[in-house]
């Protein structure tokens, strides 16, 4: 039992990851929250859901299920990064200057904006996938990891490494890396500040749409409103490992879904929502700056 809960929660734990390190990015760069960032998750899923389907009519999965999935994860990081440009564009580079609550509103209304655009266009029913990968998984000390769960945890840890080493090594990673630590020095020493806000609203939007994704085949069901509540608990899991720190947005997916999960089945299930909530609560509380975040000094 508590094997197969643990293999469980890591598997939920890195899709929150994915979404923190979307979350974690864009606060670290422009001190935002981008409360939309659950719904682009949503639109991957759907976008999943949809490319899926139309791969399935074509008999693509009997030839090749690994192109299949390959192409469904492509189509839909390149549509979630292309919105996720778009809605920096659109919605908060007009109002970088603002004050810090005006954003904030901005980031809720294209929220409600995008619930409702998937709402009318795919209507309010849920959408059910059937089951795409048929192999059984493997057995562990007893727990049963299924192939989506291998598939999900895989792919989760090589897209956070790969982020990872793209931060620190390559010149756009150590880019926005400056453009994080002074905006306005990394503007008058030659960096594009515009396109380093717009190519990590790109990266985590590509990531979200990953998690959306690999959320369609785990549970094989998607709705218009689910990247409200995934949202808010991987803003949670971005606040328990430190907001603004990747290797933070990490720690905490992973954390956060192991809470939920064995609280869950140990304590109630009828409470899985609340558990991420009463970790935010304890965390602001007891840790402000989260597990691996470090405590700020504001410059006079």
């Amino acid at each position: 039992m508590f094997t197969q809960q643990l293999i469980n929660g890591l598997a939920l734990g890195a899709v929150y990851a994915l979404l923190a390190l979307g979350y974690t990015m864009v606060y670290g760069i422009l001190q935002l929250i981008n409360f939309a960032h659950g719904e682009v998750y949503m639109l991957g899923a759907y976008l999943g859901i949809i490319v899926l389907g139309f791969l399935t009519a074509a008999g693509l999965p009997a030839y090749s299920l690994v192109l299949t999935i390959g192409i469904t994860l492509m189509v839909s990081i390149a549509f979630c990064s292309a919105y996720g440009a778009t809605i920096e564009r659109v919605a908060y580079r007009p109002l970088r200057r603002a004050g810090k609550l005006t954003p904030l509103i901005s980031a809720v209304g294209v929220s409600i904006i995008l619930q409702n655009f998937a709402m009318l266009s795919q209507g309010k029913e849920y959408k059910y996938l059937p089951p795409v990968i048929s192999f059984e998984g493997l057995t562990l000390f007893g727990a049963r990891i299924s192939a989506v769960e291998i598939f999900i945890l895989c792919t989760s840890v090589l897209l956070m490494v790969a982020l990872q080493v793209f931060i620190t090594r390559s010149k756009l990673g150590k880019a926005m890396r400056a453009t994080s630590q002074d905006m306005t020095m990394a503007g008058l020493v030659g960096i594009d500040i515009n396109k380093i806000i717009a190519v990590t609203f790109m990266l985590g939007s590509g990531l979200a749409a990953v998690a959306g994704v690999m959320v369609a085949l785990y549970y094989g069901v998607v709705h218009f409103f689910m990247g409200y509540i995934a949202g808010i608990k991987a803003f949670t899991a971005a606040v328990l490992g430190g907001i603004g720190s990747i290797p933070g947005a990490m720690l905490g997916g992973f954390t956060l879904g192991l809470i939920e999960n064995f609280g869950a089945s140990y304590i109630s299930s009828v409470y899985k929502d609340a558990f991420a909530f009463l970790v935010l609560i304890i965390t602001l509380i007891l840790r402000p700056s989260g597990l691996l975040g470090q405590k700020t000094v504001d410059k006079v």
